[in-house]
C-alpha cells in the first residue's frame, strides 16, 4: 500500500540514522523529502541512496530561526506544500550522573531540544494552517521512570513531549496532527565507533527489558513513521507511537 502518495516531507536531521530511516519510509511510500542538516557530504549520500530522485539534500542549521525559516519557504516555494514536518536532529546530550556533571553540559540537550522542536514547528505551521492540515513528527518520547547516568537527556525527552502537547492542542483545530515515536533504543543507530564490548553491553540491556526479545529496527521506524504521517493515521494526535518492542508499556 502506498501511503503518501504525492506528499511533501521535510525531514531535519535527514543524514542520521533515524532521520535516513524516515526518508527511506517516506520515499517508499510515494512522498517527495527535504532533507535538512548541517553537512552536505552526509546529506547528499543519503539522497543518492533513494531512488528517483525523491530526496533532495539542504544544508540547513535546524537551532537558526533565520535558517529554518528560510529553508522552508524554499520548500513551499518548489513545492507548494508540505504536508510533513519530522525533527530528529541529536541534541549534543552528555550522559553521566547529575552529581559529575557540568551544569552546561547538564542544560544543553534540554536547550537544544526546545529551540529546534519550536523552530521548526513554528515554521510550518501556518502554511499548514492555510492548507488545512499536516503531520508534526518527532522521535524520542519519555515515561515516569529513567535509569541512572543519563545527565539532561532523559529531562530533555520530556521537554519534548511537554512541546508536544502544547502544539497539539494549539494546532489540532487547523487539522494539524504531532506525534513521537517512541523507541527504547535502536541498535543500528548506535555509532560505528562504539567498542565492541560496549557495544553488547548496551544492547543487552536494552533488549533485556523488551516482550519481544529484540529491538525496533531503522526499517521499524520508516514503516511506523510513514503510517503516522498518512491519513491512516488521521484520528491519532498529541500522542506517542510506542515502537519499543514492550520495553516501556504505557
Amino acid at each position: 500500500m502506498i501511503m503518501l502518495t504525492e506528499k511533501i516531507a521535510v525531514i531535519y536531521g535527514g543524514a542520521g540514522p533515524v532521520g535516513a530511516a524516515m526518508a527511506r519510509g517516506f520515499a517508499r511510500n510515494g512522498a517527495r523529502v527535504h532533507l535538512a542538516g548541517r553537512t552536505e557530504q552526509t546529506l547528499r549520500a543519503v539522497a543518492d541512496s533513494i531512488p528517483d530522485g525523491a530526496a533532495t539534500p539542504h544544508v540547513v542549521d535546524a537551532l537558526d530561526r533565520e535558517a529554518v525559516d528560510g529553508f522552508v519557504g524554499r520548500v513551499l516555494a518548489a513545492e507548494g506544500r508540505i504536508d510533513i514536518s519530522a525533527n530528529v536532529i541529536g541534541v549534543g546530550d552528555v550522559q553521566r550522573p547529575l552529581l559529575e556533571i557540568d551544569p552546561d553540559e547538564f542544560v544543553h540537550p534540554i536547550a537544544t531540544m526546545a529551540r529546534t522542536q519550536f523552530l521548526t514547528t513554528r515554521a510550518v505551521a501556518p502554511a499548514m494552517i492555510e492548507q488545512g492540515g499536516g503531520v508534526i513528527l518527532a522521535f524520542g518520547g519519555s515515561g515516569p521512570q529513567t535509569v541512572p547516568g543519563l545527565g539532561g537527556f532523559k529531562i530533555a525527552l520530556d521537554t519534548l513531549e511537554g512541546i508536544r502537547r502544547q502544539w497539539a492542542v494549539e494546532l489540532g483545530p487547523h487539522g494539524i496532527r504531532v506525534i513521537t515515536l517512541k523507541s527504547g533504543g535502536i541498535g543500528e543507530a548506535l555509532p560505528d565507533s562504539m567498542p565492541a564490548a560496549d557495544r553488547r553491553q548496551l544492547l543487552d540491556s536494552l533488549t533485556a527489558p523488551t516482550l519481544l526479545g529484540r529491538l525496533a529496527t531503522l526499517a521499524d521506524v520508516g514503516n511506523v513513521a510513514s503510517f503516522a504521517a498518512s491519513d491512516l493515521a488521521a484520528s491519532i494526535t498529541s500522542t506517542e507511537l510506542n515502537i519499543s518492542c514492550g520495553a516501556t508499556p504505557t
